[in-house]
């Protein structure tokens, strides 16, 4: 540098006060509970590196052979032949990604034509296409319900639920998981004439638990509220042509909202909320999710587009994913395991243990023997529980359900959990 030449004068660093607030800290009992774990020489549950990916069932995880049971690909639909060659063409055709919203360059033919699917799918009139599930919920409950209007839903509703609460500042009424009675006391409350929204889950991810629509429902127009059903966990699999839960229960046509993944049955990324309200498009120029994110690539919704068609014609996946749900539940069951529903509800069976010690020994044994489950730790988690999550596929074979069993078996009595 040239002598003489006057230099603008460097930032100073800050000095840091003794009674400064370290913001992390709010995070310190979480950081304390993980390294507690992996002090003890275990495999991180919560950061599983799948190397390679063989099939909907199994991936080679941490060097090993692994059997997939905790990926929610419910209906196997990440390799079939129909679905990636569609990703293909349209990478080829599109290029890799919009660069922009759906309000502004980011709506290509393929967003249209997954709309259309999804239209089709759920014979609506109306459907629109999101980022993610977390984003649809987000968007479509924070627009719908703002200030001075309600929001009633069960206690035990997904993050994307009460995130989507939160950011539209409405009151939030939560009522009892699954408890009819405690739904209705809460609506009898809210003020004649305010805004309402019921907002409930067709399965529970946690415990694999179902709503009971039917009467929900019904409690809920009676009180004059709107209704959405978040169906992530549902939508492929249950009812005649898996509509979800809401087409089990016969109450479909009564509900306001439907919302849904791609991250689940459909075997991609993204969400959806699909609606027969007249004035549902104007959520195109009012939902800030909507407006203000990238689009989804066009290979992701050319997938999720062919997807959503396949499954349409699913009915034998859907028979065999319940029969896969049936044995896997009696099988642990008739082990000695706690389970967190009587009888299989969904493709979720959550195996209950006594607390996060065990229950993260329980996933390490899983894992050495050649199984991958989801540890579900609190506050994720309903009532404090530790749960070993899992989630079955349709492309399970009967041979994998029964290794899945002996798996447990060698692994609960390796750790003394049965």
């Amino acid at each position: 540098m040239s002598e003489g030449i006057s230099q603008p004068d460097q930032p100073q660093p800050l000095e840091a006060h003794a009674g400064d607030k370290d913001l992390f800290s709010k995070f310190d009992d979480i950081i304390a509970l993980r390294e507690g774990l992996l002090s003890q020489g275990r495999e991180d549950p919560f950061n599983l590196v799948m190397e390679k990916v063989l099939s909907p069932t199994r991936a080679i995880c941490n060097g090993r052979e692994t059997i997939l049971l905790g990926t929610y690909n419910y209906m196997g639909m990440t390799f079939d032949p129909d679905v990636v060659e569609a990703g293909k063409q349209a990478l080829a055709d599109f290029g890799t990604g919009t660069t922009g919203s759906r309000v502004l360059n980011g709506t290509y033919q393929g967003h249209k034509e997954c709309e259309e699917a999804l239209r089709e799918f759920y014979e609506m009139d109306h459907a629109m296409v999101f980022s993610t599930g977390y984003q649809a919920n987000l968007g479509i409950i924070s627009t719908i319900a703002g200030k001075g209007d309600y929001i009633i839903l069960d206690i035990d509703s997904h993050a994307s639920i009460w995130d989507g609460c939160a950011m539209g500042q409405a009151e939030v009424v939560p009522f009892k998981h699954n408890d009819i009675e405690a739904m209705e006391k809460r609506l009898k409350r809210i003020p004649e004439g305010a805004g309402k929204l019921v907002v409930l889950e067709g399965v529970y991810s946690m415990l694999g638990d179902i709503a009971p629509l039917k009467e929900m429902v019904a409690i809920a127009k009676k009180y004059g509220a709107m209704v959405l059903v978040d169906e992530a966990h549902s939508m492929g699999f249950i009812g005649e042509n898996g509509r979800g839960v809401v087409e089990d229960a016969g109450v479909i046509d009564d509900v306001d909202f439907i919302i849904g993944t791609f991250s689940k049955s459909v075997g991609t990324v993204g969400g959806f909320c699909v609606s027969n309200h007249p004035k549902f498009e104007i959520m195109r120029l009012v939902c800030r999710p909507y407006v203000f994110t990238a689009s989804l690539p066009p290979s992701v919704v050319a997938t999720a587009a062919t997807s959503i068609r396949k499954l349409m014609h699913g009915s034998n996946k859907r028979a065999h994913l319940w029969e896969n749900s049936k044995n896997l539940h009696a099988g642990l069951r008739d082990l000695g395991f706690k389970l967190g529903t009587e009888e299989p509800q969904s493709a979720i069976i959550a195996v209950i243990m006594p607390d996060l010690e065990k229950g993260a020994h329980m996933w390490e044994a899983l894992i050495r023997n050649g199984l991958y489950v989801n540890l579900a730790r609190p506050p994720a988690t309903p009532a404090g529980m530790t749960l070993l999550r899992c989630s079955l596929c349709a492309e399970h074979s009967e041979e994998e359900v029964g290794q899945i069993l002996e798996i447990f078996e060698k692994s609960g009595k390796e750790t003394g959990i049965i």
